[in-house]
């Protein structure tokens, strides 16, 4: 039956007069709830009232818990069923999944899971449970109805019920005095009443309880007056934006105007909140409280709250604890256990903080790509406080099989010996998902009642994923501006309000009707989400509620996403376009506050000290970063800048290099000259490719493997090579001192063939995509080889790349004559090619020598694109694309 409504301002007052009035109000959804506390508690300090009784206000499924609690610690709990929690939930559905004749083919039975507890919950609460098997289906109903009966079974048989039953387990129990039932219960900001729920508030009413509705206030029509007296100023506006960053930026920088206007409740709804949420939190963060990252105001409360959580094993307190046991269950890769050596949430972080982190900088250059517990307590000798925790945690027994209540104490045995979480004090943050890590711990540890005994890595797997699955947002302070979702926005009231992103494919919302329930029964039962109807029908409820929810409201879309156009939603068609200049500014980035207030001083930053030394560390790659860059130069072999290392499964682009060089250095030892090649060779190639192999110490199964490939590819360049004409190899991997300007370089020529037509050949061995291009024109990219020639004693006739790539195998440079070696190309004027190289690279080597450390990249973006020096010579200050590309990528 309808239920008769009640103002809000009465149902304000009936609060006030506290708790023996015996008044409940009931939410769909929790933030509701809490923005009538919120509203109620203003009130009462508006009043100016030191203290008051807190009002009775929750949401629905709260209070039917609230009232099944007190059954159960009454003389009635003999009769009720065990609720379940939902991890209990989500094992008996997955239990119920693989013991079906479907189990073995799906691969992902807990998403499976997961949608059927949805389709359960939907099914109880439009009263279709019962209906299932009437409706035709198709395979995933059939299959649905089969585990949903198998579930039902299951819970019967262990006297278990769940959250999308237990009104129906209470209502019978409204009768017994041992329940504390209000007086009045107020149904709030329900925009469709399920079936379920109106026959809970019918049971509710056939007790005595006076059942009540009650709804936000609104504008009439977008009239004049808003609930509290406010006077609206303005009706909605329209604005378009050309995409969806700038519009975001200007709802933050609206936000702003707003809060220092003095608005007290500012609402910013932003659709699909769940992909944009770290968006949102940077482009907030930066426009109400630039300085927040600052160190030391990352613990101050934002002015805004993100109503949507994030999973709890994003966090980086719980992230840690799941990493520490990875690594005590097995393998883990390298780069998980770097954050772990860096962690604070692991013993002794506080006074081994500096040593750890130069632990970490030298054991990327030497670690394996994956490491076990046992590897890594061998590892971290520097840090002994680090390694007694880790010894401490391979110290714990290990349980080859045990219950979850087992596991559960595992781990926390585990993190214990861990020092987790750590000895300095955590932040409220940090501090509230600890908690919450614990409490789902423990839920972990009660699925023992449904669970079998299972594998360490099983329990581990599933307790991670009930972090994952877990949504947490830590409580903060009362914020003025909220951040929120499109169905969480519905029935709120705010002093102003700005609903963006309303293109025609976003709003409404498209129906998605529950795969596991026949879409014909969804929408006989009016479900709102099963057809296109209903959902417009929704979506046109909450487009009015929005406009009439502020003083002031903004809707907003934007017009391009990409390369693709964009068009508001046609709900949102009548609303008149902003015609007038945005009140807002832009607020300039912390960034740009500091550099405004700078004092300048002229500092000729591209001129360093002359070197002190003729020969310089770092070789023929001097030259050739010199010429990418003179600070590239400068910083790597003058600074010793360099990036952190990051171990890499299997072989690096530099180990590959290196096996290639043996293999070609052990073949020609045996074969020696062209007339090697007239026998057969597969003796030499297949000792060269052992060789290779075991001077890069690798292990079975992989050193195998690597011979195979070794033994292949030497096999298709000697077939390069029989089209060559008759040469000696003359000189392989050989050292030699280099002149350039005023340095002296050290040097390792690849291979140096003697023709038999006359000169030497320079051979140079690439694996990639080389171009003799590179050694021409200004600053060379690649000027090793012209060096060697340069500084040969030997008549050198040709220079060349040997291209060691399968498929693509083949010489290429440049020659004295033709066809000297296929592939090669004579030069138009020998001379003026070596005259050309020495020019540049005299001019190379000065530049160095004399301290040249411009930021000069020679290709601007390309050349930086894949430097690893770019936070040391900020050149991102002065190509604003590389700070677009970063922003971008964000979010």
């Amino acid at each position: 039956m309808p239920l008769a409504p009640v103002p809000k301002s009465e149902l304000l007052a009936r609060l006030a007069e506290g708790h023996a009035a015996r008044v409940t109000v009931v939410t769909p959804n929790v933030r509701l709830s809490r923005e009538l506390s919120r509203e109620f508690d203003q009130g009462r300090i508006d009043k100016g009232l030191p203290v008051w009784e807190t009002a009775d206000v929750l949401v629905l499924d709260k209070f039917v818990e609230r009232l099944y609690e007190d059954a159960l610690v009454s003389g009635i709990a003999v009769q009720l069923p065990l609720l379940l929690t939902g991890a209990r939930e989500q094992e008996l559905w997955e239990a119920a999944i693989l013991e079906s004749r479907w189990g073995e083919v799906l691969l992902a039975v807990p998403q499976a899971a997961g949608e059927c507890r949805k389709a359960w919950a939907m099914a109880h609460e439009w009263r279709i449970a019962g209906a299932l098997g009437s409706f035709p289906g198709n395979d995933d109903a059939k299959a649905y109805a089969e585990w949903s009966r198998d579930y039902a079974r299951r819970c019967e048989r262990e006297g278990d019920t769940d959250a999308a039953r237990l009104a129906d387990v209470v209502a019978p129990l409204l009768k017994e005095a041992a329940l504390r039932k209000p007086r009045l219960l107020v149904a709030y900001g329900y925009d469709v009443v399920a079936p379920q729920t109106q026959e809970f508030l019918d049971a509710c009413a056939n007790v005595g309880i006076e059942v009540r509705s009650c709804a936000p206030n609104r504008t009439v029509g977008h009239g004049r007056t808003v609930g509290h007296g406010r006077t609206v100023g303005q009706r909605p506006t329209l604005r378009v934006f050309p995409s969806a960053r700038e519009e975001l930026d200007a709802a933050a920088q609206w936000a702003r105007a707003k809060l220092e206007a003095g608005a007290k409740r500012i609402g910013i709804v932003v659709p699909e909140l769940g992909q944009r949420r770290r968006e949102v939190v940077r482009v907030f963060s930066r426009t109400l409280q630039p300085a927040h990252n600052l160190p030391g105001n990352e613990r101050n409360a934002l002015a805004f709250n993100v109503s949507l959580g994030a999973p709890l094993a994003d966090y980086p307190l719980v992230r840690a604890a799941l990493s520490l046991l990875d690594l005590a269950a097995g393998e883990i890769p390298f780069e998980q256990a770097s954050r772990l050596i860096r962690s604070p949430f692991v013993g002794g972080a506080g006074e081994e903080m500096g040593k750890r982190a130069l632990l970490d900088a030298a054991l990327r250059k030497s670690a394996p790509a994956r490491v076990t517990l046992g590897k890594l307590v061998g590892l971290v000798d520097r840090c002994p406080v680090l390694r007694k925790k880790f010894e401490s945690v391979f110290a714990v027994p290990r349980t080859e099989g045990g219950s979850p209540h087992d596991w559960g104490r595992h781990f926390t045995a585990l993190l214990d010996a861990a020092g987790f979480p750590g000895e300095r004090g955590l932040d409220s943050d940090e501090y509230q998902a600890r908690a919450k890590f614990n409490e789902t711990l423990a839920e972990f540890a009660k699925l023992e009642r449904v669970a079998p005994k299972m594998s360490f890595g099983s329990a581990l797997a599933r307790l991670r994923r009930l972090c994952a699955d877990t949504l947490f947002q830590p409580e903060t302070p009362e914020a003025p501006i909220q951040v929120l979702g499109v169905l969480e926005s519905a029935g709120l009231e705010f002093d102003a309000l700005w609903v963006s992103g309303l293109t025609d494919d976003a709003w409404p919302l498209h129906a998605k009707p529950n795969p596991f329930i026949p879409p014909a029964l969804q929408k006989k039962a009016g479900i709102p989400e099963a057809s296109a109807e209903a959902t417009l029908e929704r979506g046109k409820r909450i487009t009015e509620g929005w406009l009439g929810s502020a003083a002031e409201v903004v809707v907003s879309y934007p017009v391009r996403e990409k390369d693709r156009e964009l068009i508001g939603s046609p709900l949102i068609s009548g609303v008149p376009v902003f015609s007038g200049t945005p009140e807002t500014r832009t607020y300039a980035r912390y960034r740009d506050v500091i550099f405004s207030a700078r004092r300048q001083e002229a500092v000729e930053d591209g001129q360093a000290p002359a070197l002190a030394t003729k020969i310089p560390k770092g070789g023929t790659r001097i030259l050739s970063d010199q010429a990418a860059c003179p600070f590239r130069a400068f910083a790597r072999h003058r600074l010793g800048a360099e990036a952190l290392e990051e171990p890499v499964e299997g072989l690096d682009a530099r180990a590959r290099g290196l096996l290639l060089h043996t293999l070609m250095k052990e073949l020609w030892t045996d074969l020696k000259d062209s007339t090697g090649l007239q026998g057969n060779v597969e003796p030499a190639i297949e000792r060269a490719a052992k060789a290779a192999v075991a001077e890069a110490k690798l292990e079975e199964p992989f050193a195998a493997l690597e011979e195979k490939r070794l033994a292949k590819l030497a096999r298709e360049w000697l077939e390069v090579e029989r089209q060559r004409e008759p040469f000696e190899v003359v000189a392989m991997e050989e050292k030699r001192k280099l002149t350039v300007s005023s340095l002296e370089l050290n040097g390792r020529i690849d291979r140096m063939d003697k023709l038999e037509a006359g000169g030497h050949a320079l051979i140079d061995y690439k694996t990639g995509k080389p171009s003799p291009n590179e050694w021409l024109g200004e600053r060379p990219d690649d000027p090793q080889l012209p060096l060697y020639a340069l500084n040969a004693k030997e008549d050198i006739s040709a220079v060349a790349f040997a291209k060691l790539r399968t498929g693509e195998m083949r010489y290429m440079g440049f020659s004295d004559r033709e066809e000297l070696i296929p592939s090669v190309k004579p030069a138009k004027d020998w001379k003026a090619l070596f005259a050309g190289w020495k020019k540049e690279l005299e001019t190379l080597g000065s530049g160095f020598a004399s301290g040249d450390a411009r930021v000069d990249p020679k290709q601007l973006l390309h050349t930086c694109r894949y430097c690893d020096l770019q936070p040391l010579c900020r050149v991102y200050e002065r190509v604003n694309a590389l700070d677009d590309a970063g922003e971008d990528a964000d979010g």
